[in-house]
């Protein structure tokens, strides 16, 4: 259910009332005075934010032309629709209310709705009795002394590359943001290949004016720049962490954490000042980068004193023209999620060794190559998340992603999928990536969905687009463990008498993946019946992070066949018998993404089939990974496969549906079947 639809399905006309709190929100922010100084904004703090209609104040300017207005409540409508629109769960709702939520929507007493706050402010002058919905925190309210702000930090490259039609749709984006609650910190990176130093100052100051005011047509208080607040030392400062060493730290915090706490959006420009001789010089971006992250988390040393957390750092966004890490056999396709864990040294490798071609094609008017872009983009955002909480992460995309525009031939990366499966779901319209992250925690496309369902639509209707993501998710992730190990060569069928895997094994902690199962579903195994059932048939198991999630598969033989007769004959079906995510995990994470894709990519990659409730609600999750269902008569089963051509196949379907009618549930209790 979307986001705005959760928090508001007890209130009778929900959709007008969501629509006039976006926009008076929006309109209480478009009438504020300009600040566009650290002193001014001081006094922001002294006051509450609240339009000239409930505070009785008059206007602070004229009212704006009717091409303005239209402009304006075309921009609300957009919004408002990004947010609907985000494929929020209730669960997501929950979770983005208690990271973002405003002190008065956490303080909603227990018998109202978890996802909603209807706030009554009789303090307010002229708005008595008045109440209003608040989704998310009121938009660029002042922090108080204590608080902590929730930054984003963006890298944005070659801006000078993009038109004003693209800047201004990602300042829009970045604007949205803070409204949801993430306020940015935007280091411009500008390379000046063939130019003088000259040169590239100017480019520099051209581009922080123009991303300042692309960004003051959003509302204010607008972009605040910090020019000085980086510095460069001839010898590396000390750190509290030993990763990512670099000269840079952050000089005068005060210039960050200022306006951060008063709403601003920070414009921070990759140079820094020479301590000893006080001279702006050029820096890497990525090192003002990571500076900054060492900052904002509390692990830049000063004077010998470790400094506190300044700012708790959500996301690491990196807006690039060549667009996410690319994927192996996805055309100009991005990977839709890393799990660095797991990851980043085999997609290193793997761009390492690629051809220039295969990394995408050069832009052009953009410097540099895609495949060193790319490598460095991977690289950042592991140093950074490695110092950050679990719960950070970070997400590469294309400016013409970033600005949710349909259409601009400069940047748009499309081409046709060669392969479409038979039956094909479409469940996604077009969405900003960025937006429908911060709501959901999740990509817009699920990491183990097959690649012919990958294709976004348009205008509301389900038909084929062309356009592949070129937008990528990475989280510092979680370890995958399988046994029997993968890393040579995928599961096969044993040799009747030859050694298995048994659940019993040293390398298996028994008692923890009991409690995954319990956990996961609800219901106590029968441990001894299940031990004695799978230990003939046991292929393997996969473990994600500490017990986190798993899965575990079998060989399971046709009604009627020996053991002998099912291997020599090929007949032997590779069979999902418990897939399981502990209930924190379930919805974020990307946990049940991490154990499916290790299943179908590194264990079955021939195919894999399972069973379900006919009513289980996961059901949709399985189709849109599978190849194919059939609802199994007679029984309350349906039967899933992800078997290329199973369906054309008498023997294999026939095979498939005797091993799901078969196999003996293993529950302590009486309940019907899982």
């Amino acid at each position: 259910m979307p986001l705005v639809a959760a928090m508001l399905t007890r209130s009778n006309g929900a959709w007008k009332k969501a629509t006039s709190v976006v926009q008076a929100s929006i309109c209480r922010d478009q009438q504020r005075p300009n600040h566009t100084t650290i002193t001014s904004v001081t006094s922001v703090s002294q006051r509450r934010h609240f339009s000239s209609a409930e505070n009785g104040a008059k206007p602070s300017r004229s009212h704006p032309s009717a091409a303005e207005a239209k402009q304006k409540r075309e921009s609300d409508r957009e919004f408002l629709i990004s947010v609907l629109e985000s494929s929020a769960t209730k669960r997501d709702a929950k979770a983005y209310l208690q990271t973002y939520g405003s002190s008065k929507a956490k303080a909603v007493p227990k018998e109202s709705p978890a996802s909603t706050a209807l706030v009554s402010d009789k303090a307010i002058p002229e708005a008595k009795d008045v109440s209003f919905f608040v989704q998310g925190s009121v938009p660029v309210e002042s922090l108080e002394a204590d608080e902590v702000p929730r930054v984003a930090i963006v890298k944005l490259r070659e801006p000078q590359t993009w038109d004003d039609t693209l800047l201004g749709g990602v300042a829009k984006t970045l604007t949205r943001l803070r409204d949801l609650g993430l306020r940015s910190v935007i280091v411009l990176e500008c390379s000046a290949e063939k130019s003088s130093v000259l040169d590239w100052k100017d480019v520099v100051t051209q581009q922080t004016d123009r991303l300042q005011k692309a960004i003051q047509k959003y509302g204010t208080p607008g972009a605040e720049l910090v020019d000085g607040g980086i510095w460069k030392r001839s010898t590396t400062p000390p750190s509290a962490s030993s990763l990512g060493h670099t000269k840079l730290s952050v000089g005068f915090g005060e210039a960050f954490t200022a306006p951060l706490r008063h709403g601003h959006i920070l414009v921070v420009p990759s140079r820094a000042v020479v301590e000893e001789t006080l001279e702006h010089t050029a820096a890497d971006a990525n090192e003002v980068i990571f500076a900054l992250a060492k900052y904002f988390a509390g692990l830049q040393v000063n004077a010998g004193q470790n400094q506190t957390r300044t700012a708790v750092v959500d996301r690491v966004i990196i807006i690039d023209p060549f667009g996410g890490i690319p994927a192996r056999n996805l055309g100009d396709g991005a990977r839709v999620f890393i799990n660095l864990e797991e990851q980043f040294n085999s997609i290193k490798a793997t761009l390492s060794a690629a051809e220039p071609q295969d990394n995408g094609s050069p832009i052009p008017g953009i410097s540099g190559n895609p495949k060193a872009s790319h490598i460095e983009n991977l690289e950042l955002v592991k140093n950074i998340l490695a110092i950050l909480p679990s719960t950070a992460s970070a997400v590469i995309t294309s400016p013409i992603e970033a600005a949710n525009l349909q259409s601009n031939q400069a940047y748009d990366i499309r081409r046709d999928a060669e392969e479409a499966m038979a039956g094909e779901v479409k469940t996604r319209r077009w969405q900003n990536p960025i937006i429908h992250n911060l709501l959901t925690d999740r990509p817009i496309y699920s990491a183990s969905l097959p690649i012919g369902r990958i294709k976004s639509t348009t205008n509301g209707t389900y038909q084929r687009s062309s356009r592949m993501p070129t937008t990528t998710l990475a989280k510092k992730g979680l370890p995958v463990t399988i046994f029997p190990d993968t890393r040579t060569r995928s599961w096969q069928p044993p040799k009747p008498g030859t050694p298995r895997l048994k659940l019993t094994d040293t390398c298996v902690d028994l008692p923890r993946l009991i409690h995954l199962i319990n956990d996961s579903f609800g219901r106590k195994l029968d441990a001894e019946h299940y031990l004695n059932r799978v230990q003939d048939s046991l292929a393997g198991i996969i473990i994600a992070g500490e017990y986190e999630g798993g899965a575990i598969l079998t060989w399971e033989r046709p009604f009627g066949l020996d053991e002998e007769t099912a291997y020599n004959s090929g007949r032997l079906v590779p069979y999902l018998d418990k897939f399981a995510v502990l209930k924190k995990s379930q919805g974020a994470g990307g946990v049940a993404d991490i154990v499916f894709n290790a299943m179908v990519r590194d264990c079955f990659p021939n195919g894999v089939c399972w069973r379900s409730r006919k009513d289980n609600p996961v059901n949709k999750w399985y189709f849109e990974r599978s190849r194919g269902v059939r609802k199994l008569p007679g029984s309350n089963w349906a039967m899933f496969w992800t078997t290329p051509e199973a369906a054309v196949k008498d023997q294999v379907m026939e095979d498939y549906e005797d091993v799901c009618r078969g196999v003996v549930p293993s529950w302590a209790d009486s309940k019907a079947a899982d």
